[in-house]
């Protein structure tokens, strides 16, 4: 594996580009066409390399997405078997530190601006809370559109596969969550309209509003 990833690191290869034929690539790295194999499928599934059958072998796109599976695989299978909710508590707690940690360079992008899009997301976050919804799609939208704003490809994709990870374990465990729900919207758009009046350490407060529900929840949970 690691000769592969140092071919192409040393070759320059970027998404979407070619890597040699079988034959060529176990030349190049000096190892069997077995060991070869194996290092390609374990790097497809690590999203490093692409197979297209009939085509050949591509560099792949480098996603986040197998750290994201593992990462909500490992806390389902700790909440489900042991009802311990210590690992989506730790994933929780990271996303709030990245949320709090960019709070100087999106209030320093959207001090002064009209925002209509997030706006009309925080909207609809408040009736469907008021309705007694959750607001899934919304909270993605927000969450997206707001990190975007901090200039940081890698933030944004960690950000936002921690999000799906925390997301994807929290219904899947029944926890109950409506109540807080009108907290949960009214604190994001708390954080948009600090936000917007350029204001951080007010954005950093309705951060932390934005995730004490969930705190509670888990707290609660882990006490048992």
């Amino acid at each position: 594996m690691d000769a592969i990833k140092s071919y192409i690191i040393n070759h320059k290869l970027v998404p979407g580009d070619s890597l040699p034929t079988e034959t060529e690539l176990c030349q190049a790295v000096k190892a069997s066409r077995s060991s070869v194999r194996e290092a390609v499928r374990k790097l497809e599934a690590l999203h490093i390399v692409k197979v297209v059958h009939g085509r050949g072998t591509f560099v792949g796109d480098l996603s986040l997405e197998p750290l994201v599976e593992t990462l909500a695989f490992r806390a389902m299978v700790k909440a489900t078997s042991k009802q311990d909710f210590s690992e989506l508590r730790n994933v929780v707690q990271v996303r709030r530190s990245l949320d709090k940690g960019v709070a100087e360079p999106i209030v320093a992008a959207l001090k002064g601006t009209e925002q209509p899009e997030l706006v009309e997301i925080t909207d609809r976050m408040m009736q469907r809370a008021n309705e007694g919804d959750s607001f899934l799609d919304e909270d993605i939208a927000f969450h997206s559109r707001l990190l975007a704003y901090a200039d940081n490809a890698v933030l944004s994709q960690l950000s936002d596969s921690l999000w799906m990870v925390h997301m994807a374990v929290l219904p899947s465990l029944g926890l109950q969550v409506s109540a807080q729900l009108r907290d949960s919207a009214e604190a994001h758009r708390a954080m948009l309209d600090a936000a917007l009046a350029g204001d951080a350490d007010a954005y950093r407060k309705a951060v932390d509003d934005h995730y004490r529900p969930i705190d509670a929840i888990l707290a609660d949970e882990l006490d048992r």
